[in-house]
């Protein structure tokens, strides 16, 4: 069929030919390294947080965190790879690149403040995965650190996800940073219950419930005289993990054992008066 072509046609054919094959080279070429440096890029991540992982220290947050760099970069090598196929200058291309990101980091200056703080974060380690923090206004149990975000999940796990720069930005109260922890409870008891009395039954529950620590010794003492009733206020040590359960079990007993020595816990009494009635 070439042959019965005109020779103009037929020479234009001869000469687009190898460029066109030489273009789907090319093209399949850039095409298996964009599907390899995917699938590379995965597998470094995977070992990354491996080999990361190998160290007593090294906890989930920063293997996700280092794990996603190490993805990026070679994502990023992939990426020039496929455009130097195409005939692409990448040194001229990385000069455009890094004075288009001179612009685009000017207008986004608000997320890149979350990866400075997302570094500043792993630096400091303020804290780490498994731990319940109060950061930029919520609360919740850590779960992860990215690039741009950290995510929270609450006591009913719903997840949270705060930007870097308010966790950063703001005060971080973490509850679960030192092992122990101060239970603090108040009771509050009638004027006229014997203190002395009510105070003896406090101490013996904290020394029948074995999560009380006896380093630092519990306090108990008189914190208040309200309107209605005379507060007890009662401070012991507990394990981080004991806190809540420690928390509703003592309150409950301390009531029952109330009731059965005839402490009482008053409440607010209002009297109304109807002067109406009374003219």
């Amino acid at each position: 069929m070439l042959d019965q072509l005109p020779s103009a046609i037929r020479e234009q054919f001869d000469v687009l030919l190898p460029q066109l094959l030489a273009g789907g080279v090319n093209f399949l070429t850039a095409i298996i390294i964009l599907i390899a440096g995917f699938w590379f890029a995965g597998r470094v991540r995977v070992w990354t947080m491996q080999g990361l992982g190998r160290w007593p220290t090294m906890d989930e947050m920063l293997l996700n965190f280092f794990g996603t760099i190490a993805r990026y970069l070679v994502l990023t090598f992939t990426i020039l790879a496929v455009l130097a196929k195409f005939g692409v200058q990448t040194a001229s291309l990385i000069a455009v690149l890094g004075a288009a990101g001179l612009a685009v980091g000017l207008a986004l200056q608000g997320t890149l403040s979350n990866v400075a703080a997302g570094v500043m974060l792993l630096i400091f380690r303020p804290f780490r995965a498994g731990h319940y923090v109060e950061a930029g206004g919520v609360a919740g149990t850590v779960k992860q650190l990215s690039l741009f975000t950290t995510e929270l999940a609450t006591p009913d796990n719903v997840q949270i996800i705060v930007p870097n720069s308010q966790v950063w930005g703001q005060a971080i109260t973490n509850y679960t940073y030192h092992p122990q922890r101060r239970l603090d409870m108040t009771f509050g008891i009638s004027y006229s219950d014997n203190i002395g009395k009510a105070m003896e039954i406090i101490r013996g529950e904290l020394e029948a419930d074995e999560r009380c620590l006896k380093e630092p010794e519990p306090f108990i003492g008189v914190i208040n005289l309200g309107d209605s009733s005379v507060d007890i206020v009662t401070r012991v040590w507990v394990n981080n993990a004991d806190y809540w359960p420690a928390k509703f079990d003592l309150t409950r007993r301390v009531k029952e054992r109330f009731d059965e020595n005839g402490i009482t816990i008053p409440f607010p009494v209002r009297t109304v008066y109807n002067t109406a009635a009374a003219d």
